[in-house]
């Protein structure tokens, strides 16, 4: 193969030199794997009978030709001349064990068969074969272990003066001894791994990889000085709490900090080098993993014809991820903003190859082009994400809230039951519980209008909701701009002291949705666990320490008054709904007993008018009538 690819190279360039160089590697390993099967098999017969008297002498000719084909065959069974040297690992070692047991086996049947006529000593297989593979085991350790220190040196010789980080690994459990490992194998990142910190106490003073487990996170302060560490990489991501322990102190030592994914998220359980990040917020706050009926899920979307508005988004995107899991027979993306799809599209093209998948931008006020992506595609499921859900911007502009996340959602709903939509799932929003902004209860009427839906749907068909609160890192989000504001030196503004928000990160959302959309309750509003409500001034005192500085003291904290339409206290159900909890325990149904407005057609368009002539206080007015838990339409009325 290498000697095809070298002949269709000019031979003065830089490739055919490496082609060649290539090839003269590969031959070395080649003729001292031979010279190892060579060796070990006279050598056996040596080891097994001690002396070697004149009747013996043809055994040490026989055996080692009769061995040698056998042992050709394992190694090219189990592709052993194709390893690696330099990147070899246990898995290479077991290919080699597997490939002289063949061969060794083979060579039994061989002995078995000519034992009346020439016996040979069943022992000569077993050390030729216990020194085949210590021999090319011990040729490819030394490979590795050269090439590691070379590699080495040629770094020190680019940077001299870049000394390693020592690192103090928090928790000794699989994922720390894997990245231990792996940072081991890798001297070229400049990270060695000195010691752990467990909570474990049966593993206090015990080592692992020939590193001490210094105490626990409790002893973090003194283990950096004994251990002279100079950074701290959290490998217990599933425990919010520690994380957070080990961020105070790590703060209040001024060390850097980093942590790696939750083995659930990884790749066939594995870490790598690659995956060390900064410690987030969301580590912070992230509750037990959700765990999901796949069958379900998949039982309602593989094969099918999925749609997903607001596919740019953050909640969209996240849902397309999602969805691609569970391999769809066409995926149709639909976005307003160009760059966000664009970006998604590249996505999808990288990592989801299979998901056959078209985008559209479209805006999902526009029924006409609605009208003509669903008669080209006959979608069979929708998940509704697009929406504008920015609360005091919808203040300022209450008919952009009521014709894109009302009016779009009405299309969407009208075309799902004239091309016999099977599942129509809308995200909705904590906010639209005893609305007291624009967006909120824009939320809330689309609420309604998919419930309309539900009830003029036909049997076997699915219309339903999911209300959630606010999503870690979503666009337009707090937590971006707290962010910006720390990248600027402060100061972070917290509109209250007491305000609070539920949270969830976004594939946490998503999946939940996924498996919402999933149940049979047409017309039900499901309710996800939010958990429990987080407060913002804590949340930006997170995000400072998190990025290194002291709250208060390097960055202030300035308090600016809750906004138009913002409540100190979000909710998810009504007082009248209550709650009928579901065969998930994280997905509840809100108590509901179908579209409760009687002129629900009427008042859509009259605030459809009121929207279309800008008339703001006319919308107000019409969501008190629909609403009457709606307090916006309250405040503007003079006493």
């Amino acid at each position: 193969m290498l000697k095809k690819v070298q002949s269709q190279i000019k031979p003065d360039s830089f490739l055919y030199s490496f082609f060649a160089s290539a090839r003269k590697r590969y031959t070395i390993k080649i003729l001292l794997d031979f010279s190892v099967l060579l060796i070990c098999a006279p050598l056996a017969v040596l080891v097994r009978l001690g002396h070697v008297d004149a009747l013996e002498t043809s055994l040490l000719l026989i055996y080692p030709i009769m061995s040698f084909a056998p042992k050709l065959l394992g190694l090219r069974l189990f592709n052993v001349h194709r390893q690696s040297w330099h990147n070899v690992s246990v898995r290479d070692l077991n290919k080699i064990i597997l490939a002289i047991g063949t061969a060794t086996l083979l060579t039994l049947l061989v002995t078995v068969a000519i034992r009346g006529f020439y016996p040979i000593p069943f022992g000569i297989l077993v050390i030729d074969a216990m020194l085949s593979v210590l021999l090319l085991g011990f040729f490819r350790l030394f490979a590795r272990v050269g090439s590691e220190q070379t590699v080495v040196m040629m770094q020190n010789a680019k940077n001299p003066k870049e000394k390693n980080k020592r690192v103090l690994i928090i928790g000794a459990g699989s994922a720390g001894t894997m990245m231990a490992r792996e940072l081991m194998r890798h001297p070229e990142t400049k990270m060695q791994p000195v010691a752990f910190l467990d909570d474990d106490p049966g593993k206090h003073k015990q080592r692992f990889l020939d590193l001490p487990v210094l105490g626990s996170i409790d002893d973090l302060e003194e283990a950096v000085k004994i251990s002279k560490a100079n950074m701290v990489l959290t490998a217990i991501p599933s425990n919010p709490e520690a994380i957070r322990e080990v961020v105070e102190k790590t703060s209040k030592l001024k060390i850097n900090h980093q942590i790696l994914p939750r083995l659930s998220d990884l790749i066939n359980g594995k870490v790598s080098i690659s995956q060390i990040r900064n410690v987030d917020v969301q580590d912070l706050l992230q509750r037990d993993a959700v765990e999901l009926n796949m069958e379900e899920i998949a039982r309602y979307i593989s094969g099918k014809v999925v749609l997903v508005t607001g596919g740019g988004g953050s909640i969209g995107s996240e849902i397309i991820r999602q969805v691609c899991r569970f391999r769809p027979k066409h995926l149709i993306v639909i976005g307003r903003g160009e760059n966000s799809v664009y970006q998604l599209q590249q996505e999808l093209h990288r990592y989801h190859s299979g998901t056959p998948y078209t985008p559209y931008i479209c805006d999902v006020r526009d029924e006409v082009s609605l009208r003509r992506i669903f008669s080209t595609h006959h979608p069979q499921i929708v998940f509704h994400a697009a929406a504008h859900k920015h609360v005091p911007l919808m203040e300022s502009n209450p008919e952009q809230a009521v014709l894109n996340n009302i009016f779009g959602t009405s299309n969407l709903v009208e075309l799902s039951l004239e091309f016999d939509i099977e599942r129509f799932v809308n995200i909705s929003t904590d906010k639209a519980v005893n609305p007291t902004s624009v967006m909120g209860a824009s939320k809330r009427v689309a609420e309604y209008v998919v419930e309309s839906g539900a009830v003029r749907a036909r049997d076997n068909r699915v219309f339903v909701s999911v209300r959630f609160g606010n999503v870690l890192g979503s666009r337009g989000s707090v937590i971006p701009l707290f962010k910006e504001q720390i990248k600027k030196g402060g100061p972070v503004t917290v509109t209250d002291e007491q305000m609070t928000r539920y949270f969830m990160t976004i594939p946490e959302a998503s999946q939940l949705v996924l498996q919402a959309g999933g149940m049979d309750n047409n017309g039900a509003v499901y309710v996800l666990d939010m958990g429990e409500p987080v407060r913002i001034v804590d949340l930006a005192r997170d995000l400072i320490k998190l990025s290194g500085f002291e709250p208060d003291v390097d960055i202030k904290i300035e308090f600016t008054g809750t906004r138009p339409g913002e409540k100190l206290y979000e909710e998810i159900l009504t007082a009248e709904e209550g709650t009928l909890s579901s065969k998930y325990e994280k997905i509840f149904m809100a108590r509901k007993k179908g579209v409760t407005i009687d002129n629900l057609d009427y008042m859509l368009q009259e605030l459809r008018n009121a929207a279309e002539s800008g008339n703001s206080s006319k919308i107000r007015e019409c969501f008190y009538q629909i609403i009457p838990n709606y307090s916006g339409f309250e405040q503007e009325t003079p006493a």
